[in-house]
């Protein structure tokens, strides 16, 4: 049902005002300005009071938004919530409300609560990636760390602290001619010893 409010402007003109071009006429048209009820009203089929609690939240133009909060809490629950809310909170409420219900309509059993178990669920998977990664960047820099040690400890040491270099003759080794038979093989001094 809709309200009508008419209003009529009406203005004292002057007898010499009327005969210039550019004045406005003697009268106006009355104005009609038509209230449209609240989408809950609308929904409710009743009729939408001046000081309706529902109208500020639940505007004509999105009647889903209060069919969606009204199919779970109900119209009087709704009603009741927002009456006993101060004003800064009520769309708020009807926010949260709202936001239930369609994830009441999605997920009947768990609804918010499962996105909720879910979204914790990707936290605590999240969060492992992360351990992982930064243990492997840990491990990463002790590796570099440990390089860069035995590098810096191959460019520290000086010519005079290495061992002197022998002479190539000391690589041969001079077999005693007795070991020597006469065919020129070597003796067999030492008997190998196997052991099974």
């Amino acid at each position: 049902m809709e309200s009508t409010i008419s209003s009529s402007s009406s203005r004292s003109v002057s007898p010499s005002s009327s005969s210039s071009p550019n004045s406005p006429p003697p009268s106006l048209p009355p104005v009609t300005v038509v209230v449209s009820p609240c989408a809950a009203c609308k929904i409710l089929r009743r009729r939408c009071a001046e000081k309706c609690v529902l109208a500020p939240y639940f505007p004509p133009n999105d009647p889903i938004k209060f069919t969606t909060a009204h199919r779970v809490f109900g119209a009087s629950n709704i009603i009741k919530l927002l009456q006993e809310l101060p004003e800064s909170q009520r769309a708020d409420a009807v926010s949260g409300m709202v936001y239930e219900a369609n994830a009441r309509l999605r997920d009947p059993v768990y609804g918010c609560a499962g996105a909720i178990c879910q979204l914790q669920k990707q936290v605590s998977e999240l969060q492992a990636q992360l351990a992982k990664a930064q243990a492997e960047v840990v491990n990463m820099q002790c590796q570099q760390a440990n390089l860069m040690a035995l590098i810096c400890m191959e460019m520290g040491q000086s010519p005079q602290a290495s061992p002197p270099q022998q002479s190539n003759l000391d690589n041969f080794t001079i077999i005693p001619m007795s070991f020597l038979d006469d065919n020129n093989n070597f003796e067999s001094v030492w008997e190998p010893h196997w052991t099974w």
